[in-house]
């Protein structure tokens, strides 16, 4: 079982979804992110129980070497899609998308199935794109 794995046993057992993890570099310390979601979003309290579970597991298998932070959150309602999984939990939203070979969309993620993403711009155009031809994404939010 990998690191990651075990994480989103632990967290789907309190009612919350594994949505990524990283290792990042802020201000000369180690954090060791983890995203989680839950319908209707995830509140402090949640993310300090997911905390409270985890943390005794990267005690006995650690993330990375040395010191580091455990920091628990919600990925927020602007945030990077890298798996297809975050694709589909994100239809319905507004994305920013780039392709490799540098085209850009900017619209309404309506589908995502058979590894590809649909989505519809503003101009009400609606481009259906393979998954693995997309090099960044992410949601957005209009105020």
């Amino acid at each position: 079982m990998s690191l990651e794995s075990d994480i989103k046993k632990m967290v789907e057992s309190i009612g919350l979804s594994l949505y990524d993890t990283a290792i990042l570099n802020e201000n000369d310390q180690t954090i060791f992110r983890v995203s989680v979601t839950a319908p209707g979003g995830v509140s402090l309290d949640r993310c300090v129980e997911a905390t409270h579970l985890i943390s005794p597991l990267l005690d006995v298998t650690p993330p990375v070497g040395g010191d580091y932070r455990l920091e628990v959150s919600s990925p927020g309602i602007e945030r990077k899609l890298k798996t297809f999984s975050h694709f589909v939990q994100s239809i319905g939203e507004k994305v920013l998308l780039s392709t490799i070979d540098k085209s850009k969309y900017d619209g309404e993620l309506i589908g995502a199935q058979n590894d590809e993403i649909t989505i519809r711009t503003k101009e009400g155009e609606e481009h259906t794109l393979p998954f693995r031809s997309i090099s960044k994404a992410k949601t957005y939010f209009e105020w």
